[in-house]
Parts: C-alpha cells; structure tokens; sequence
C-alpha cells in the first residue's frame, strides 16, 4: 500500500503541475478574473479557478490507483466515504467554479454548500454518532436529531473558513496544505486507509498547484479551490472524528486552528462594528500582518508557522489522549486559547484600540508590582 499511495502522490502531483497552465488560460477564456480593487493585495488582472486543476489532480489519480489496490483492502464502508467526499467534492467544485465566473451570491453558495453537506449525510449516510470527551474514556453515542445538524453545521463551516483566510498568493493552498499533511501522519499512524488514500492525492494536487500558486502567483485557486479544500478538510477531519475512537473533539479543532481562529475573529470583529457577518473587510490575520510591516512572503510563511504548530499540537494531543492523559487536554485548550487572544489583540484582528485581556494582565501585573513595593518597605 506504501507503493500504491507513493505512486498516486506522484500522478496527482504531475497533473497538477500539468494541468494548471491549462486551467489559467482556461480561466481567461471563459471570463473567470480578478480584477484589483481597494480590498485587495494584487494590482493586476488574475485568472481564478485555480481550484479546478487541484480537483482534476484529485480524480485523476483516484480512478488511476484505485484498481492497484488489492481486494479487500478497503471495506464496503471504507468505499461509502471515499464516494462521499467524490460526490460532495464534485458539488462543491461546480458551485466555487460558477462563482469564479459569475460571482454568485453569498446566500446561493450557502446553499449549495448544504445541498452538498446533505448528500453527505443523507445520501452517504455519515454523520457524527460519537463523541468523546477530554474528561472520559469512553465515546458517547449522541442522537440523531444532533449528530445530523451539528455534522452539516460542520461541513458547511470548515468550507467557508478556507475561503476566508483565501487573501495572498499560497497562503490558503499552503495552510490547506499542512492541515491535510497532520492529518495524513495522524492517519498512517492510526491505520486508517481511506484517510490515507484521500488525503495523498490531495497533497499531491496541493503541492503540484502551489508552484503557481505561491508569490508571485501566476494564478489564483478562487473559490473553487478554497471552497474545494475546506470541504475536503472537513470530511477528513469529520471521518477521523467518527472513526477513530482515541480521537478527542479538540483534535480536528487544533487542525484547523489558523483557518477557525481567523473566522472566528471575523464574526467578531463584525459584530463588534455593527457589520454583517458575511461582509468582506480588511481585518483578517493576513491584513493585520501586512499592516504591521511584514511582506507579503513573509506574512504567508508566518501563518504557515503558525499553522504547523496547530498541526504539531494536534499529532501530540492524539498521543496524549492514547496514553489516557485526558486532564493535559484541557490544559492544552487552555493554553491555544489564552495564546490565541493575546496573539490576536496584540496584532488588533478584531479592534485595534480594544486590549481587554492584556490590560488585564497589566493591571494584574501593576498591583502585584505594588504589592511587592509595599511589602519590600515594609
């Protein structure tokens, strides 16, 4: 199998090196730009729909590795999935391909994002069935009414919050990228094949779009590949959460911890300035980083950085939870987000002048110093 998923890497890296020149003079032909404008970094006219050269990568090699995979390898649910995310993967690359070309609308996309949450669910019937729990070694099986709901919540989430960090050349590809890298080390060492198949041939197609892609990028993947790669992350994630029982919920949480934290912030950042959720701004980590002084090159490496380290904490936490060290979880969480909100008020994601925790450890700090002077006179 080491050969098979080596060999399927290989095709879909090539392809993907092979297809994407195609794919931007496709882009040019059928309309499918970028044009500059005030919210955005690049200063000259782009081919989008870069995501359709990763997707070809994708099928491509699928359907050329899957009958070098012996008999039996993989189990009549193994294949349900694997057809769940081609399907789901399919509709989601046709919505972000229309919209490279026609800009539809955020309520449209939404909707076809849970048609095809849906027929992951209903027509694969997969959902999340358990949960465990940093506190408790066992999974707990949760009912239907909650698994459905949350599993598409999911789904729909995870695919929009690729979308959203989608602002300079290779960053959304690259943290897409090391998110399906942890979770490819994490399935080898689990053993769970489809996860391995899967997520090699989207590394491959990942890699192989990224030598265009990466700064100066000679196209961008659009909506089509960001929204293609969150689903993709989310039904990799969602497999190994349903699956693999030693899996705590904080793991698939730590995998895609740059793409979460930065939507997260964006709702709030909205909110806090009375504007609609899904309006676009200039507030993401991304545009923070570039307003501090940091290049363009730099900012991408950055929260590549910062993406390896989620992806890092995610490999040790599924260890530490194995060895049933369930309380260093918490801590753990503790820590992402306590390190998570100074990181994010000190470069003003949500508001520049807003400083809540810090100046709460100011102060903190200020009456411990004058708590020492006054003992020390004393």
């Amino acid at each position: 199998m080491g050969v098979i998923y080596a060999v399927g890497f290989v095709i879909a890296l090539i392809v993907a090196l092979l297809m994407t020149p195609l794919v931007k003079k496709f882009a040019f032909f059928v309309g499918a730009i970028d044009k500059p404008n005030h919210r955005k970094v690049h200063t000259r006219i782009m081919p989008r729909m870069g995501g359709l050269a990763i997707y070809l990568a994708f099928i491509i090699s699928f359907f050329c590795v899957m009958p070098l995979i012996p008999e039996g390898m993989l189990l009549g649910k193994d294949l349900n999935l694997l057809k769940a995310v081609l399907v789901g993967g399919t509709i989601i690359i046709i919505t972000g391909a229309l919209d490279d070309r026609f800009e539809l609308s955020a309520k449209l996309k939404l909707v076809l994002q849970i048609v095809a949450a849906c027929v992951v669910v209903f027509g694969f019937n997969i959902s999340i069935e358990f949960v465990s729990s940093p506190f408790g070694e066992n999974m707990q099986q949760i009912n239907d009414w909650i698994g459905i709901p949350v599993t598409i919540l999911w789904i729909v989430g995870v695919t929009n919050a690729i979308n959203l960090i989608d602002g300079l050349d290779g960053l959304a590809s690259g943290v897409s990228g090391i998110a399906i890298g942890t979770i490819l080390i994490m399935a080898i060492i689990m053993g769970f094949t489809p996860v391995i198949l899967l997520s090699t041939l989207l590394l491959g197609g990942i890699i192989g779009f990224l030598r265009y892609n990466f700064y100066p990028a000679k196209i961008f993947m659009g909506d089509s590949g960001s929204l293609f790669l969150g689903f993709c992350l989310a039904m990799l994630s969602l497999i190994s959460f349903k699956q693999v029982t030693l899996v705590s919920f904080v793991i698939p949480l730590l995998i895609i911890g740059v793409p979460l934290s930065d939507t997260f912030f964006a709702i709030i950042r909205r909110l806090v300035n009375k504007k609609p959720i899904f309006a676009p701004d200039k507030g993401h980590l991304h545009h923070r980083l570039q307003d501090l002084g940091y290049s363009h090159r730099k900012t991408v490496l950055m929260i590549w950085g910062i993406a390896a380290i989620f992806g890092a904490m995610a490999i040790i936490q599924s260890a530490v939870i194995k060895f049933g060290a369930n309380w260093i979880t918490f801590a753990v969480v503790c820590i992402v987000i306590f390190l998570t909100q100074i990181g994010a008020e000190i470069i003003g994601i949500v508001d520049k002048s807003r400083r809540p925790l810090i100046g709460l450890l100011q102060k903190l700090g200020l009456k411990l110093g004058l708590v020492n002077s006054e003992s020390r006179s004393k």
